[in-house]
């Protein structure tokens, strides 16, 4: 069996594969169209002009409901383990769910404000995705921290701390070097411009928070190679697939599947 059908591993490996080639493609797709510049423009640049805004649009909202399905079924594997061991408190793990699915919100905003359309939401958006995406990934490494040696290796720990250590540092020149010493939108930029320096470590630092964002996931892959074929984690994963026992009767095939295989 390929690694990434075991289990759901799918889900990080689709996310990470599919949010980077959404990063990449836009970008090619912008240099290609001569609308941004080669040297390290805003990821927000790469989707703010048509036509690469609506694939961009497109690609980043996929990335969202990814990000979404992965974040939930992270929550629910944590908390099968605090049922089981108790080394982590229910209140870390739900506020992590909460941050990691605003932090999608916020993906989806970005996709749906371009920057030249509307500046403020589109803003709005991006510092909601990575402050909240960042408390994400530092609640979620705090866990691993706690649940250690349990379900958690050394090198997985220790890659995601790194992960962690360099979307924070990189987060706060992101923010604070795009508006100082003022804030200017445009798209092309040149070495003369009075805030080239300031818009150079910015947009360096973004394209570092981001893919230390997405990267992260990739180190859940280990952790979502759990078996499914007992229908009891099928509904313990994803509840909503799990018809009522009032409407039983309208799905006997499933219903007698289910009361098949208990474990």
């Amino acid at each position: 069996m390929f690694w990434f059908r075991q289990g759901l591993c799918f889900l990080p490996a689709f996310l990470v594969s599919w949010s980077s080639a959404t990063f990449i493609i836009s970008f090619v797709f912008a240099v290609y169209r001569r609308d941004i510049d080669v040297i390290f423009p805003y990821i927000s640049d790469t989707g703010a002009t048509p036509p690469e805004s609506c694939l961009f649009g497109l690609m980043t909202i996929i990335s969202a409901f990814a990000g979404t399905a992965t974040v939930y079924t992270r929550y629910k594997l944590v908390e099968k383990q605090i049922e089981e061991n108790n080394l982590v408190k229910p209140g870390l793990n739900e506020a992590s769910l909460w941050l990691g699915i605003i932090s999608c919100f916020g993906m989806c905003v970005v996709a749906t404000f371009q920057e030249t359309a509307v500046r403020w939401a589109h803003d709005l958006g991006a510092l909601l995705f990575f402050s909240t995406g960042i408390i994400y990934i530092i609640l979620q490494s705090v866990m691993s921290f706690k649940v250690y040696p349990y379900n958690t290796s050394k090198s997985v720990l220790l890659v995601r701390t790194g992960l962690t250590l360099f979307a924070v540092i990189a987060f706060f020149p992101t923010v604070i070097c795009a508006f100082y010493p003022n804030s200017t939108s445009k798209m092309h930029w040149h070495r003369g411009d009075k805030s080239y320096s300031s818009h150079l470590a910015s947009s360096i630092s973004e394209w570092i928070v981001a893919f230390s964002f997405v990267f992260y996931f990739y180190t859940y892959i280990d952790d979502f190679k759990v078996s499914i074929s007992s229908p009891k984690l099928k509904c313990y994963l994803f509840p909503f697939i799990c018809f009522p026992k009032s409407l039983s009767s309208l799905f006997p095939t499933v219903v007698y599947h289910a009361s098949e295989n208990r474990v």
